[in-house]
């Protein structure tokens, strides 16, 4: 979440509402209008409190619209309800609200059987806010297990863990590694190789090395780590080195693809070197925000020292979670998602939402001014750039004229050694149909002889103008 300063102004003018609104009334003028920085005086009717939220939010972007996020934007009415009907249940709570605890244990069961766990049942893990916090848990459990191995030498002024992985991953990477004073080690891109490559993660490894981390689904062009030729390169690290050095698969969006359309893809439980795998319930999951899951292939790749075991409430809980109280709506939700869908109904509904980012990125192509990076077929993602013909308008023109049409679209450069790139990525989720990516077309389409006729690109300051910060 941002960090918010307060207001710079002492003067500003009140927030006013509609005096012909509610029990306000008409001939008074706006005296009840409250201020924006400090509480009011007295209270507000809550018709009126309602309206002065709620016209405020009308100039948000439409979430529907927003092609930047992976988050969930359209559920069933049906889970609306049962989100609204647990909204007060503490998911900490697990004595008071024991079925909601079930249904938590249900989903990890589900998951780990899906991801391929060698026993389902020995399996362990959790429910989280979001994949954030299940990488912080992952990570953690990385080093201590790390730790735990070289007592002999840990903690010494001279020794200091690392964690390899791809200059691609998420930011909660580089938080998990700077709250937990772990060095960052980052395979750069190379050439038109956008993720890590496992040699190169391999050869940054050494005894200090807690784990590496593969993306099964970047979120700069949506394409798979291999993660199954990571694992190899690290089995030939272990002949030569003896190191054995384990992996974690942030699995944030494509462990919640992978299983239903790329069943022969090798990249969970079934590589023994796989000791833990996280994902985002609401990206992929199916479920609006937040939720995510963590999961360990058994109890020995989750130290038992984390977890801990609170007399709360009156019951012995086991917890490991870097949150305590958080409602358990988001997890009654996931369990809903699994119930209605099963694994027949998450295979059409992830198809068809990949079927519409493969045609999407094929409309965008034919358009001529743009090149493809990737195209949907993995995550239901593709990302695209100008052409090389093109010079009188970028990525950044493009994002911020499709902006005036609704269509939040993010345009971002690479990171290194891929600074030179700039990118608009499209991300696909349920809900956005068919119907809209003909309506996306036909407005980018609209753009494009206005673009054209631009003297030179009117972006000045790439870092100001992207709109991709995540």
């Amino acid at each position: 979440m941002p960090l918010h300063k307060g207001p710079v102004k002492s003067d500003e003018r009140p927030m006013s509402f509609n005096p012909f609104f509610g029990e306000a009334n008409p001939v008074s003028g706006m005296t009840q209008a409250p201020p924006k920085h400090r509480l009011s005086d007295g209270p507000l009717p809550p018709s009126t409190a309602y309206q002065l939220v709620h016209d405020e939010l009308m100039l948000d972007g439409n979430a529907r619209l927003n092609l930047a996020t992976f988050v969930t934007t359209w559920m069933e009415p049906q889970a609306g309800v049962l989100m609204a009907e647990c909204e007060d249940k503490n998911m900490i709570d697990k004595d008071e609200y024991p079925r909601t605890a079930e249904l938590e244990k249900r989903c990890v069961a589900m998951l780990a059987d899906l991801w391929n766990a060698p026993d389902a049942g020995a399996a362990v893990g959790c429910s989280t806010t979001g994949s954030s916090e299940a990488c912080m848990l992952a990570g953690l459990a990385l080093k201590r297990r790390w730790a735990q191995r070289n007592a002999d030498r840990y903690p010494a002024r001279d020794v200091r863990p690392n964690l390899v992985m791809g200059i691609n991953v998420q930011v909660c990477w580089e938080k998990f590694c700077n709250f937990w004073e772990v060095e960052m080690r980052q395979v750069p891109l190379e050439g038109n190789r956008y993720h890590l490559d496992p040699a190169a993660a391999a050869e940054l490894c050494d005894e200090n090395t807690i784990g590496v981390v593969g993306i099964l689904g970047s979120t700069f062009d949506g394409s798979y780590e291999p993660i199954a030729e990571l694992c190899a390169a690290l089995d030939a690290l272990q002949e030569r080195t003896g190191l054995d050095i384990p992996v974690h698969v942030d699995g944030a969006s494509g462990a919640m693809i992978a299983p239903f359309l790329d069943e022969d893809l090798v990249w969970d439980f079934r590589l023994p070197r796989v000791a833990s795998i996280n994902t985002s319930g609401h990206k992929y999951g199916l479920v609006y925000p937040g939720v995510g899951w963590a999961l360990w292939r058994d109890s020995a790749a989750l130290p038992e020292e984390l977890v801990f075991r609170v007399n709360y409430l009156g019951g012995n809980m086991p917890t490991f979670a870097l949150n305590f109280s958080r409602p358990g709506a988001q997890v009654v939700a996931q369990y809903y998602t699994f119930l209605r869908l099963g694994r027949e109904g998450f295979r059409a509904v992830q198809q068809t939402t990949r079927n519409v980012a493969r045609s999407l990125a094929e409309r965008v192509a034919a358009l001529g001014d743009f090149h493809l990076l990737t195209r949907g077929d993995e995550l239901p993602v593709f990302a695209f750039t100008t052409a090389p013909e093109v010079t009188a308008y970028d990525v950044f023109d493009v994002s911020r004229r499709m902006r005036e049409h609704g269509w939040l679209v993010p345009a971002y450069t690479f990171p290194p050694n891929r600074e030179d790139l700039s990118v608009l990525r499209v991300v696909c989720r349920n809900g956005f149909s068919t119907d809209l990516a003909e309506l996306f077309v036909e407005d980018l389409s609209r753009l494009l002889p206005e673009l054209r006729r631009q003297a030179h690109p009117l972006t000045h300051d790439k870092n100001a103008a992207t709109g991709f910060h995540h």
